[in-house]
């Protein structure tokens, strides 16, 4: 008999980010609406998938007898991760069969997925240093709803709030870029309690009132899937319909790749759509509130919405002086007027584009609809031709110099 080592992926901390399906070049892994599982007749052990799991859900492994793997089906009904079996040594498998990895490679990805989860860029060097984990589904963070406060017109077709939530005296410290956890109460249709939703935080790291123990999220009430089907988001129905005073669980925070730098003079560009903007929002405020913001770079925002009603922040971002922000607005559904998208204002605006993909303190940041990823670059490798780039070099220097970074949905 031998013995194999298994992936797999622990139920009880995933919160169904659904990045390690992405990543997996091999389709190794999928998910039901309950767990996330990871096919061991598919599963090449490339590592991929481990970095960027914010929680570390997905270092998981056990070692099981060979041929024999836990299957798919029963992957899907756990609630917790099997124990680990003890096993004979001598029915291990060695170092030279391929489908197992060795036991030190897996200490290895263990230790650098604790120390560098979050995304396949690192984070800029001058990052503050940033909590996770702090609060568990088995703990949460119980919040208080401070406001709720409708950002698009009252006719437009999205609605989105822009929502504080206090700590009071609990411990939740986080950065412009990070992440938290939202646990709706209720059960989903198997009876089990909902999936944690992650959201990005809107607010700079001294909280929406500077000095106080809040934080805000920018959220879209969720009315239609990706197909315009009709469907009742969990989540996003539940922060949109909070009231002042009302108790939010909470969990996190997440996230130690999409950060700001802190050194003076670097350079923001941001490209963004619809609640995309709440990372935007949470670093131009931190640049806002600093005592000496001389010292900083320039901030450079593309912001894409259907129209103007239906833009987050519209009327704020109008009053920032463009001496601080350099700010390109893209409308697509404006009557009588032809589309526009971040891309075209990002290829409108390409000799200043160009000049901060050419300065070494310039860092890139994108958040929003997955489908602007191609579109913008499209559009950079537009740019960069026209200018004596080359955007596949370039950006694989940005990804790894931690100044190019993606979080799209």
């Amino acid at each position: 008999m031998t013995i194999m080592r298994q992936h797999l992926i622990d139920p009880e901390i995933c919160i169904r980010c659904n990045t390690c399906e992405e990543t997996c070049p091999v389709g190794a892994i999928s998910h039901d609406s309950r767990n996330y599982v990871v096919d061991a007749n598919k599963c090449k052990f490339c590592y991929n998938c481990i970095s960027p799991c914010p929680t570390g859900a997905i270092d998981n492994w056990r070692q099981v007898q060979a041929g024999e793997p836990y299957p798919l089906a029963e992957q899907l009904l756990w609630d917790t991760l099997p124990a680990q079996a003890v096993l004979d040594e001598s029915q291990k498998v060695g170092a030279g069969d391929a489908a197992t990895p060795l036991p030190d490679d897996v200490e290895q990805i263990a230790a650098a997925s604790t120390s560098g989860q979050g995304g396949i860029a690192p984070p800029p060097w001058s990052a503050a240093h940033p909590y996770v984990n702090l609060y568990s589904v088995q703990k949460p963070a119980v919040a208080t709803v401070s406001g709720n406060f409708r950002l698009t017109a009252e006719n437009a077709s999205s609605d989105i709030r822009h929502i504080v939530l206090d700590f009071g005296k609990a411990s939740f410290p986080v950065l412009e870029g990070q992440t938290i956890g939202i646990l709706a109460p209720g059960l989903d249709a198997s009876g089990k309690p909902h999936h944690v939703r992650l959201y990005s935080v809107a607010s700079p790291r001294d909280g929406e009132r500077p000095h106080y123990n809040n934080l805000s999220l920018t959220i879209k009430r969720v009315t239609a899937d990706h197909t315009d089907a009709p469907v009742r988001g969990v989540a996003s129905n539940f922060l949109c319909d909070l009231k002042k005073g009302d108790k939010v669980q909470v969990v996190g925070p997440y996230g130690t790749s999409f950060l700001m730098p802190n050194h003076p003079g670097s350079n923001l560009l941001m490209i963004c759509t619809g609640t995309g903007s709440a990372p935007m929002r949470a670093m131009t405020e931190r640049r806002r509130r600093r005592p000496v913001p001389k010292e900083d770079g320039l901030l450079m925002l593309f912001f894409g919405a259907r129209t103007p009603a239906e833009l987050p922040y519209f009327g704020p971002l109008t009053r920032l002086p463009r001496e601080f922000i350099d700010i390109n607005l893209a409308f697509s559904r404006v009557p009588e007027q032809p589309k526009q998208y971040v891309q075209d204002l990002i290829r409108n605006r390409a000799e200043d584009v160009t000049r901060l993909l050419r300065d070494e303190n310039t860092y890139i940041y994108l958040c929003g609809l997955k489908g602007m990823e191609s579109g913008v670059d499209a559009a950079f490798s537009d740019i960069c031709c026209r200018h004596g780039l080359t955007w596949k070099t370039l950006q694989a220097d940005l990804l790894q110099q931690g100044r190019y970074h993606v979080e799209t949905y």
